[in-house]
């Protein structure tokens, strides 16, 4: 059965990055009504790690879900807008696996960035939403922390590839949070 993104795009006025993952896990994973909801998934851990010290910043104590109002916020005042790079997808399993994943439609990533006229790059996090965009922008993905350019219109915007933030990944959180500091401070947002 095909889904249809539920979410569509997060993007804050004068965003400055695009982060895009592949697509989210089924709702009954969902922590939050917002990307990366999955309450096994470490991407909020991994920003609080980058920005706070602290990998629980954007947990509610003693529960298993993340603040929803505080990764709005932080997300908005830091300019980071958020999406998939799938929009139509079949499951060919009942799981968030991305290796199960059929993507029947992608990204406009036309339509994407003409509303964001300040977005100097492009974070990946993982290698299906790294192979999908890079074949959109018809460039060479890159290795996990590094970096390529993509030209749009009349700017040139990098696509960062970082490590998937899924526990599935078989890297320690802390590890991945350094791939992540160094791409921020890199776009000057740390």
């Amino acid at each position: 059965m095909m889904e249809s993104h539920p979410l569509g795009f997060f993007i804050p006025q004068d965003a400055r990055l695009l982060m895009l993952g592949s697509f989210p896990p089924p709702h009954n994973r969902w922590s939050m009504e917002f990307f990366y909801p999955n309450f096994q998934n470490d991407m909020w851990r991994i920003l609080g790690h980058v920005f706070f010290a602290d990998r629980n910043h954007f947990v509610v104590q003693g529960e298993k879900r993340f603040n929803y109002q505080l990764v709005v916020d932080f997300v908005t005042q830091k300019g980071i807008a958020l999406g998939d790079t799938a929009q139509k997808v079949v499951r060919l399993k009942n799981n968030a696996s991305d290796a199960f994943l059929q993507i029947e439609q992608t990204i406009d990533l036309n339509d994407v960035l003409q509303r964001m006229p300040l977005c100097s790059a492009i974070v990946v996090t993982g290698q299906k939403a790294a192979e999908t965009l890079c074949s959109i922008a018809q460039t060479d993905v890159p290795s996990v922390g590094q970096s390529v350019p993509f030209y749009f219109l009349d700017r040139t915007i990098r696509i960062y590839r970082m490590p998937s933030s899924s526990r599935a990944y078989p890297m320690a959180l802390e590890r991945k949070a350094e791939f992540y500091a160094a791409m921020f401070a890199e776009v000057g947002m740390v």
